[in-house]
């Protein structure tokens, strides 16, 4: 059984968090230098708004990251020793005071992260590819004017301290817990090209917009590289909770945290109602896995393990343990919800 659960208020102060609480940290904060983004970051930091009003776009930059560093230094307080954080960020291209230029928003974050001890992991760039005609900035096809088109984002991977351990029962979990061959050669590349518009979970354009939620296949792949069934996981920037739906498809545990009420209240309904499209998603794993195993030369697939739980052929020894459970049920007691797994 797994339980998940969306807290409304500011990530700065989680105070129902104990120290070194969670495994894994899993978010897509808002991004400085975003014009979507000005009145949250102006409600907790007005000398930010006041600064790109004077047109000091620089110094709104910094006092907007102000807001979220009291965020990660809250967030290294609640992470276990040896746990992951990963960021989902995008940097920022915006004119102030008649001035065209870029916001390196990951860099900050990075910047960050560094300061408080954390190592940095390889990072990967998810490429949301526009194909719209007018998406070029500039002066056109005359030189010395135009400037290149961000079709990319950042996913920042840090560590705290050394590598984790996993011994006994927790060892046993890790195995369970592996992933397929073919998963881990996409899931490790340092490139991913998923949809940004792409929602595999019934979710409002509308909803998208005001919480700009991060498709499910990103926080799904990232608890499954970086953490193992029964860990817990954190969203500090929660939206409409697709890092716990992601958790709970990963029988995973999982808080998310939101400063939007309303916003946390459809996170709730959406985690309620989620059971049936996260088996669906479930399945189409398990059914991608089996494509590619048809895919094999027959030699191949004479070479194959066995996987114990499913039955099915494997390319490697790691993967006879893998076991991906089903929700059985959801409940809900009015604060946390409940998952049980078959």
């Amino acid at each position: 059984m797994t339980k998940h659960e969306i807290i409304v208020g500011n990530s700065a102060s989680i105070t129902s968090l104990k120290d070194g609480s969670v495994d894994l940290i899993v978010t897509s904060p808002p991004y400085p230098m975003i014009e979507m983004w000005d009145g949250v970051f102006g409600k907790q930091n007005p000398k930010a708004l006041s600064l790109l009003e004077a047109g000091d776009g620089l110094g709104a930059f910094q006092e907007m990251h102000a807001v979220l560093s009291a965020v990660w230094k809250e967030c290294d307080r609640v992470l276990a020793r040896n746990g992951f954080v990963c960021v989902n960020i995008g940097d920022a291209t915006r004119s102030v005071a008649e001035n065209f230029q870029l916001y390196t928003n990951h860099a900050e974050i990075l910047r960050q992260f560094i300061n408080m001890g954390y190592h940095v992991l390889p990072d990967i760039h998810w490429r949301k590819q526009s194909n719209a005609p007018n998406k070029f900035m500039g002066s056109g096809m005359y030189p010395a004017g135009a400037y290149v088109t961000y079709e990319h984002e950042y996913i920042l991977i840090f560590r705290k301290g050394g590598k984790r351990q996993f011994t006994g029962r927790k060892k046993e979990l890790r195995q369970k817990s592996a992933y397929f061959w073919e998963e881990r050669n996409v899931w490790f590349s340092d490139l991913w090209e998923i949809k940004g518009t792409s929602q595999t979970l019934p979710t409002s354009k509308a909803e998208r917009e005001r919480s700009a939620s991060f498709p499910f296949e990103i926080p799904y792949r990232l608890i499954n590289m970086y953490s193992a069934e029964g860990d817990w996981i954190l969203d500090p920037f929660a939206g409409l909770g697709t890092t716990n739906l992601a958790a709970m498809a990963a029988n995973r545990n999982s808080i998310g945290v939101e400063i939007d009420p309303e916003i946390a209240a459809l996170a709730m309904e959406h985690i309620k109602n989620a059971s049936s499209s996260l088996n669906r998603l479930i399945d189409a794993r398990i059914g991608r896995h089996l494509a590619f195993i048809d895919t094999l030369q027959e030699e191949k697939k004479a070479q194959c393990y066995q996987n114990g739980p499913h039955g099915f052929p494997v390319k490697t020894r790691q993967e006879t343990a893998i076991q991906i459970d089903h929700v059985r049920s959801v409940q809900f007691d009015g604060q946390v919800i409940s998952c049980e797994y078959a």
